[in-house]
Parts: structure tokens; sequence; C-alpha cells
């Protein structure tokens, strides 16, 4: 019972929550006419401050000297970070072809391919049980995937599954970079692997959009007011997805983190205002029992 209700169980909750919101939030600055790309650089834009600040404030508070930074840290760092940067843009552009609810619900074909990479690339492994519940979860995105007027939508799919193998690949490569940090505490080794991914996150998507779309990068601060929560959102929902991963195997916190699409679909009702079909729902309630069973599972 104390490993069920361990830390990374709440720290996982709160971390979807947060995510959640932090959707939300990107999918209205579509709004402001920011092109998805700028829409996806709001997210890292203020949160890099935001995370090195953090990281900086509870290193000096516990006194802790900056550790060794070996080549494993970079390359599962920056790995991971490209690899989110890649999979954001995809879910921003993904609202745009679909409601709120399935759009996300898309994404959640993440966790058969992180428990995958996770047993390849890290060499940790899930009981038979976990991997049981997390087919019903994947039947439960197979039903979600159905396109509102009955057929299938091939470029929603591509967007949604390509989403969630990246994700997948940056959970796998930010609990990497935790786990190479000789650190004492894991919410320390979480924050500094934070800080570190955001600003080369940051520097990274800065460069691309000054390449690629001249004048969106104004655009993005000219509408700070707005812009900022969505910083403010996904820095603090990446320090608790960091902490959740260096407390816990990836590939469970992502199951568990699928808890995600019962948020959304509250938003998607409460806030868009968007309706949901019967073979949705019955999708989300089998995402939601994969999250129980992923939970109880030895």
């Amino acid at each position: 019972m104390v490993e069920v209700l361990g830390p990374w169980v709440w720290v996982t909750l709160a971390a979807a929550a947060v995510q959640t919101a932090r959707f939300m939030l990107q999918k209205r600055l579509k709004g402001l006419g920011l092109s998805t790309g700028g829409a996806t650089f709001s997210r890292f834009l203020f949160g890099a401050p935001i995370a090195g600040l953090a990281a900086a404030v509870l290193m000096v508070s516990r006194g802790y000297a900056l550790p060794e930074l070996p080549a494993r840290f970079w390359v599962f760092a920056l790995g991971g970070g490209a690899a989110q940067v890649t999979a954001t843009f995809l879910t921003v552009a993904l609202f745009s072809l679909r409601n709120f609810a399935v759009g996300v619900a898309f994404t959640k074909t993440e966790t058969v391919q992180v428990a995958l990479f996770s047993a390849v690339i890290l060499g940790e492994t899930l009981p038979a049980p976990a991997l049981a519940a997390i087919g019903v979860g994947v039947l439960g995105v197979g039903l979600l995937s159905g396109a509102q007027g009955g057929g299938f939508d091939r470029r929603a799919a591509l967007y949604g599954i390509g989403a969630g193998a990246l994700f997948g690949v940056s959970a796998i490569g930010y609990r990497g970079a935790t786990l190479a940090l000789d650190l004492p505490a894991p919410e320390a080794r979480a924050l500094l692997a934070l800080a570190f991914v955001t600003a080369a996150q940051a520097l990274g998507m800065a460069l691309w959009l000054r390449w690629r779309e001249a004048g969106e990068l104004a655009r993005v601060v000219a509408a700070w007011r707005r812009t900022i929560w969505v910083g403010v959102t996904g820095v603090a929902g990446s320090a608790l997805w960091f902490t959740a991963f260096a407390l816990e195997n990836a590939a469970r916190v992502r199951a568990l983190g699928q808890i995600e699409i019962v948020f959304t679909l509250l938003v998607s009702a409460l806030v868009f205002r968007e309706r949901l079909h019967l073979r949705e729902g019955v999708g989300i309630a089998l995402v939601v029992l994969s999250v129980i069973g992923i939970v109880l599972a030895r």
C-alpha cells in the first residue's frame, strides 16, 4: 500500500493536471494569431529563466555543489529536450485538426512506446499486470482515434502517434539525465536537469523561429501577458515530470500520466464546450481503468 501511495503517484497526478492547463492555454494562443511554432516557443521562452532560478535557489539553499555533468547526461538531456520540442509542436498542430480531448488522447499511444524504450535503452522492465493495464489503455486510445464523423483521420493519427513517440523518447531522456547526476535528492536532480534542458530548448527554438518565421519572436513577446502563463505552467509541469522520473520507472510514470485524459475531458466540456461521442466516452473509461491497473500492478 505504501508503494501504491508513494510520492511518485502524487507527483505524477499533479504533473498531469498542470500539463492539461498548459495545453489549454496553448490552444487559446492560436486565437492570438501566433503560429504553431510561436505557440510552442512560448512554452519555453518564459519557462527557461524560471527553471534556472528555481534550480539555483534549491542548490544554494541545500548547500549542494554543481555536480559533474558527464557525456551521458548531455546525450539524454539534449535528446529528450529536442524530442519534447518536436512533440509539443505536433500536439499544438493537432489541436486544429481534432477537438481538445480527442487530440490529446491521440498522444497517449506514448505509453506502450515508452515501455519499449525504457526496456531497450535503460534496461527497466514492467511486470506482466502493468503491461496488461497498458494494453487496456491502448485499446481505449484506439476507440478515441476514430474521426467524429465515423471515418479515420490519417493526418491526426500521424501527428498524434508521432507526438506520442517523441514524448516517450523525451521521458526516457529525462529519466536518464536525472539518473546521470550525482545529487542526493531527486528534486535537486530533477530541477538541475530541467534548467539545462529548458535553456537549450529556448535557445534552439529562438534560432529556428528567427530562421523560419521572421517576426514570430516579436509576436510571442508582444503577447507576453498571455504567453507567460504558458511558460509558468509549462515549467511547473516539467519540474513535476522530472521529479517523477527521478523517483520511478519512466514507463510507470507515463502510464499513470494517462489520467490527464480525464482532466482534458473536463476542460473540453467545461471550457471549450466540446461534445464527445459515446465511442470516445468508452475509450476514456478504458484509459481510466488502465491508469488504475498501472498504479495497483506489482
